[in-house]
C-alpha cells in the first residue's frame, strides 16, 4: 500500500508546489465507510453502477473548514468562529475560496483531492441570466451551498483501492494564500518555510489527521451490510405519497407548452411535476441505502447540509473538467424497462428508431455542443459517444457524450456559466424555455435540475444533474421529475413518463 512522505512533500514545496498527503487503506464499499464518518455537513459522492469510464470514482468528506451559502443575493461564509455576509458575485467569491489553496494534484490518486463540494440549485441560473421569478419558493433551499473540504476518502472501484487524502495547510487559509512563494534567502537553509507557513509542521498535522480517520473507519471491513435497509430505529413510516399536481393539471401545462412550440417560441421544453411524503423522523441515510439498492447510478450521492439533505441516484453528468478537457453527457429519450432481456432489447431498438426521440436527442446535442463551445478551443468540440443506450432500474435512456478542449484562460467557473443548467432539463432555446418553465410550473425547482458535485483545488470538476433525487427538509421528502415536450407530444404519455422516471424514488418511499 502506498503512502506519502514528508521528504517528498517538502521537495514539492521547495519548487513552489503543494501536493496532498495521503495513505492507501483497505478497500471497502464507500457507503459502509461513510457510516463511520457521517455527520451534518458531510457527503458521499458515489458511483454505484455504470460504465467504467464514468462510474469509476467515489468520494467521502466531512468536517469542512468553511461553508459557503448564497440565498437571494446574500453570500454567507462561515468558519468555526467567524461569519461574514456580503453581496459579492457568488461564482467569483467561490472561485476566490478555491483559488486560495493552489494544490498540485497527484496523478496516482483519483481526480478530486480536496476543494469545494456542494450544490448549485436550479435557481442559481438567475445569477447568470435575467429571468422572471414568479413561482413560489416553498422549500427555501440555498441557491448555492458548498463545503470547503481538506480531508476526504477517495475510491477507485475498478482498481479496488482507497486512500485517505488530506490537504496540508488548507484549513489555515480561510481567506488564504495561493501559490507557495519561497524566499530565496532562506530557500537553502529552511526549504520547509514559505509565506510564513511551516510546511513540515503542516505535513505532520496532516499525518495526524490521517491516523485519526483510520481509527474511525477501522472496523468498516468487518461490518456486514444489512440486507434489509429499513429505518428500524423509528416507529414512524412514510405517509401516503401526495401528488402535488393532478394528471389533468400536468396535461394542461403540457398543452400550454405545446402552444408556445406551435407559435415558434421554442422547439422543446422540459416540464416537471412534484410528489412529496411525510417521512417524520425516519433517518434520511436509510432512504439513501434503499435508493442505491433499487436504482444504482453513476452520479449518485448523499449530502447532509444540516437542515436539509440531498439523496440522489442521478444518472446524468452536467460537466466534467480534467486535464484541460471539458465534457458533458446529455440524456434524452426514455423507455420503460422490459420484463426480460428480450423485451429490453425490443425497447432499446424501438427507442433508437423512434424519429421523435432521435430528433429531440440530436437537437439537445447541438445545444450542448454550443454551450461547451463557448469555453472550448475553436474546432475542438466533438461527440465521442453518439446515441448509445444505458439501462437503469426502471428506464432505458439514450445517452451521448460531448467533449472539447478548454480554451486558454478558461476554467471550471467559466464552464459553469456557459453550460448551467443542463439543456436536457430546460429545453431549446434554453433561456426562453426557462422563462416558460417559470410561468407554467407552480413552485420553484430548488435543487431539482441544478447540480451537485466537486470543484477541486487543482482545477478539476465533476457535477451531476440533480434528477432522480430526494430533497429532504423538515420531515418531508420531495421528488420532482419531468418530460421533454415537443410539437407532437401526447400530454397523457408525458405525464406517465414523468412518473416512470420517479418510480425508483416512489418505490423507495413505499419500502420505508
Amino acid at each position: 500500500m502506498t503512502t506519502s512522505s514528508k521528504k517528498n512533500f517538502l521537495k514539492f514545496i521547495k519548487y513552489g508546489e503543494i501536493p496532498p498527503a495521503y495513505k492507501e487503506i483497505p478497500y471497502s464499499p464507500p457507503h459502509l465507510v461513510y457510516e463511520s464518518l457521517m455527520s451534518p455537513n458531510s457527503f458521499l459522492l458515489e458511483s454505484v453502477k455504470g460504465p467504467e469510464n464514468i462510474a469509476r470514482y467515489s468520494f467521502i468528506g466531512f468536517d469542512p473548514y468553511l461553508t459557503f451559502k448564497v440565498k437571494d443575493g446574500a453570500v454567507e461564509i462561515n468558519t468555526k468562529d467567524k461569519r461574514a455576509v456580503s453581496s459579492a458575485n457568488p461564482l467569483a467569491r467561490l472561485k476566490s475560496l478555491v483559488d486560495a489553496y493552489r494544490q498540485t494534484p497527484l496523478e496516482s490518486l483519483p481526480p478530486f483531492q480536496g476543494g469545494a463540494v456542494g450544490l448549485l440549485s436550479y435557481d442559481f441560473v438567475r445569477y447568470i441570466e435575467k429571468l422572471p421569478k414568479t413561482t413560489k419558493d416553498d422549500l427555501k433551499i440555498p441557491d448555492v451551498h458548498f463545503l470547503m473540504i481538506d480531508k476526504l476518502i477517495a475510491f477507485d472501484h475498478p482498481a479496488k483501492k482507497a486512500w485517505i487524502v488530506v490537504c496540508p495547510g488548507a484549513r489555515d487559509t480561510e481567506l488564504g494564500y495561493g501559490d507557495v512563494d519561497i524566499d530565496p534567502v532562506r530557500k537553502k537553509s529552511q526549504p520547509e518555510l514559505s509565506n510564513g507557513v511551516d510546511w513540515a509542521e503542516k505535513y505532520d498535522e496532516a499525518e495526524e489527521t490521517i491516523k485519526n480517520i483510520r481509527y474511525r473507519i477501522q472496523d468498516t471491513g468487518c461490518r456486514a451490510e444489512e440486507e434489509k435497509n429499513h429505518a428500524s430505529c423509528s416507529a414512524h413510516h412514510a405517509s401516503s405519497i401526495r401528488h402535488e399536481m393532478s394528471k389533468e393539471q400536468y396535461m394542461d401545462i403540457v398543452k400550454r407548452a405545446k402552444e408556445y412550440i406551435a407559435a415558434g417560441d421554442i422547439f422543446q421544453a422540459n416540464i416537471s411535476l412534484r410528489v412529496s411524503a411525510d417521512i417524520g423522523d425516519i433517518k434520511t441515510w436509510s432512504l439513501y441505502k434503499i435508493l442505491r439498492s433499487i436504482n444504482p447510478s453513476p452520479f449518485a450521492g448523499y449530502i447532509d447540509f444540516g437542515d436539509y439533505q440531498l439523496v440522489s441516484s442521478s444518472p446524468e453528468r452536467l460537466l466534467k473538467v480534467k486535464g484541460g478537457v471539458i465534457e458533458t453527457r446529455p440524456i434524452a429519450g426514455t423507455r420503460p424497462r422490459g420484463r426480460d432481456m428480450k423485451e429490453d432489447e425490443l425497447m432499446r431498438t424501438e427507442l433508437l428508431l423512434n424519429e421523435k426521440e432521435r430528433a429531440e436527442h440530436i437537437m439537445l446535442i447541438d445545444l450542448e455542443r454550443n454551450d461547451i463551445g463557448r469555453v472550448s478551443d475553436y474546432g475542438s468540440v466533438h461527440v465521442d459517444e453518439l446515441m448509445i443506450t444505458e439501462d437503469y432500474s426502471h428506464v432505458i435512456h439514450i445517452v451521448s457524450n460531448v467533449k472539447g478542449n478548454l480554451a486558454s484562460g478558461k476554467n471550471c467557473f467559466d464552464a459553469i456559466k456557459a453550460a448551467f443548467p443542463g439543456g436536457t432539463i430546460t429545453g431549446v432555446p434554453k433561456v426562453r424555455c426557462m422563462e416558460i418553465i417559470d410561468e407554467l410550473e407552480p413552485v420553484s425547482r430548488g435543487p431539482y435540475t441544478g447540480s451537485f458535485g466537486y470543484i477541486g483545488f487543482s482545477g478539476s470538476m465533476d457535477l451531476n444533474i440533480v434528477i432522480r433525487t430526494f430533497v429532504i427538509k423538515d420531515g418531508f421528502a420531495y421528488v420532482q421529475a419531468g418530460a421533454g415536450i415537443v410539437a407532437d407530444s401526447d400530454p397523457e404519455k408525458e405525464y406517465y413518463e414523468s412518473l416512470k422516471k420517479a418510480e425508483a424514488l416512489i418505490r423507495t418511499l413505499e419500502r420505508l
